[in-house]
C-alpha cells in the first residue's frame, strides 16, 4: 500500500491518480499509524518551504518520516516536500528561518536565475546509480520552483541545470526525492513512479 500523506500542502488529487496506475492500492491520509505503516509514503509540497514545514509538524510528519527511515521503510518526497527533508532554507517565513527535518545535510537556495520562478520541462542529468529513472533516457520533467538543493550528498543526486545546477532527484537506501512533479510529467514521470513503487 501507498500512503500518500495529507498535511495540508500539494497537489494531493494528481498525484493520487498518477499514483493509482501502480499496482499498489492507494490512500490518502494524515493519519500516523497509516502512514508509519505504508509499504510506501510519498511527500507532496507545494508553496513556502517554511509553510510546509509547520503544516507537517502539525501532523507529527516530521517523526512519522524519521520512524519510517528507521523501520527502513521506503519515502518519497516531491517538489517542497523534497526540500523540507534538509537542513534548512534560504527561504523565510515572515522573516524567520525554519529548520527541515535533516534527512539529509544540506541546505535549499534561492536558484540564481534571471528569470523565476523556474517553470516548465527541463532535462535532468541523471546518476549512474539511479534507480528512480532506471530505463528513462533523456526525458523531460515538469518543474516549478524557485529555490532549490544545490549540495551533493551521499547517495545517488541527479541534476538540472536552470541558471546553474540543482539537485533534481536524490536516493537514499529509504529516503528519496524528485524537485519536479512527476505526475505532472507525463510518460516520464508515471514511468519514475513505477520505478520507485516497485521497489516496495
Amino acid at each position: 500500500m501507498i500512503a500518500i500523506l495529507d498535511y495540508g500542502s500539494g497537489n494531493i488529487r494528481s498525484a493520487q491518480r498518477a499514483f493509482e496506475k501502480t499496482k499498489h492500492q492507494v490512500i490518502v491520509t494524515s493519519d500516523y499509524q497509516e502512514a508509519v505503516s505504508a509499504d510506501g509514503l510519498v511527500v507532496p509540497g507545494v508553496g513556502a518551504f517554511g509553510s510546509c514545514m509547520k503544516a507537517l509538524l502539525k501532523i507529527d510528519g516530521d517523526k512519522i518520516i524519521k520512524e519510517r527511515q528507521q523501520e527502513k521503510k521506503k519515502t518519497l518526497g516531491i517538489c517542497v516536500g523534497m526540500q523540507i527533508l534538509f537542513e534548512s532554507s534560504d527561504e523565510l517565513l515572515n522573516g524567520e528561518s525554519i529548520k527541515g527535518l535533516g534527512i539529509f545535510p544540506g541546505r535549499v537556495v534561492r536558484l540564481e536565475a534571471p528569470v523565476i520562478p523556474h517553470m516548465g520541462f527541463n532535462e535532468v542529468q541523471v546518476d549512474e546509480s539511479s534507480k528512480l529513472f532506471k530505463g528513462i533516457e533523456r526525458e523531460r520533467f515538469y518543474f516549478v520552483h524557485s529555490y532549490a538543493a544545490k549540495d551533493p550528498v551521499v547517495g545517488a543526486n541527479s541534476y538540472c541545470d536552470y541558471g546553474g545546477g540543482f539537485l533534481a532527484a536524490i536516493e537514499s537506501q529509504t529516503v528519496s526525492a524528485v524537485q519536479f512533479h512527476p505526475e505532472k510529467s507525463g510518460a516520464a514521470g508515471l514511468a519514475l513512479i513505477e520505478n520507485w513503487a516497485s521497489g516496495l
